[in-house]
């Protein structure tokens, strides 16, 4: 099984043209990606407000271009244009599994009057794959406000936690074919997106702290969730994923992108890669290889 996730920054390359079509040949040129990750894509948002855009409905543009791949989106930002359209900038995933059950997840924006920021969300897909129900989780978080990107890192954590919890009690008897029926729940989990924070950042180290039981201990239940970078490569630093070629708006190329994944997957994660060429976007797409 093969992920690719990529902040695509609305499709716009260094060239500044957007161009949908160009960012899934280059992630299918990457590999014959399973899963598709999308950060930063918009809806009637024209220029100035997404420089670059016609104001192109993107969710609909990449569901188009992948056939045979079942979108799911999810807009953080969600308002009404000055032509009474919909405007919406967020996150998709597009998976050619079958797509088991879909969570929207609105991220917490608590008040930090000294910064911009817009709302950010987590989009929570459950799959049917090769090893079992997989769970999906998409995220981008607050580029501006510490605060708000603190108390979003411990929403994605109770998130996993209460999934996993789902996952590992007793559930009640269902009501098959109604909206009360129990599809699985995954414990086996893996966490994409922007975080807009860099390794050394102690959210980074927050976000894959272990989830301590009723009796303290760490629980049996809830599997850590652990950068696939640093499980494969050690202390080898991670690729640089931003600002490699787009030096205009990043003076100071970095790594803010992250793949997790949660420790009962750790034993299938054989492969992680980050395409230094590509110039279709400012940040560099990552792919995660699964056996």
């Amino acid at each position: 099984m093969k992920l690719i996730s990529w902040n695509i920054q609305w499709a716009r390359g260094m060239d500044g043209r957007v161009d949908p079509a160009r960012i899934v040949r280059d992630a299918r040129a990457m590999g014959d990606f399973d899963v598709l990750c999308l950060q930063e894509v918009g809806a009637n948002y024209p220029a100035p407000g997404l420089a670059g855009s016609a104001g192109e409905n993107q969710f609909e543009q990449f569901a188009q271009l992948l056939p045979g791949f079942t979108p799911v989106p999810i807009a953080g930002v969600d308002v009404i244009g000055a032509d009474g359209s919909r405007r919406c900038f967020g996150n998709m995933v597009l998976s050619r599994l079958p797509v088991l059950r879909v969570l929207r997840h609105q991220l917490p924006w608590p008040v930090d009057p000294n910064v911009i920021s817009m709302p950010r969300t987590l989009l929570e897909v459950t799959l049917e794959s090769p090893l079992g129900p997989l769970r999906v989780m998409n995220t981008h978080l607050e580029y501006y406000s510490a605060l708000q990107r603190r108390a979003q890192v411990e929403a994605i954590r109770r998130c996993h936690e209460e999934t996993c919890g789902r996952a590992a009690g007793e559930m009640a008897a269902d009501r098959r074919g109604s909206p009360y029926h129990a599809f699985p729940h995954a414990t086996k989990t893996i966490l994409t997106g922007d975080f807009n924070f860099r390794p050394e950042d102690p959210l980074h180290a927050r976000l894959q702290e272990p989830f301590p039981g009723r009796d303290g201990r760490d629980s049996p239940h809830v599997p850590r969730l652990v950068d696939a970078w640093r499980h494969l490569r050690g202390n080898q630093a991670h690729p640089i994923n931003v600002g490699l070629y787009d030096r205009q708006q990043w003076p100071e190329a970095f790594t803010c992108d992250f793949i997790f994944a949660s420790e009962d997957l750790l034993p299938h994660v054989t492969g992680f890669s980050v395409d230094g060429h590509t110039q279709s976007s400012d940040h560099q797409p990552q792919l995660l290889e699964l056996q």
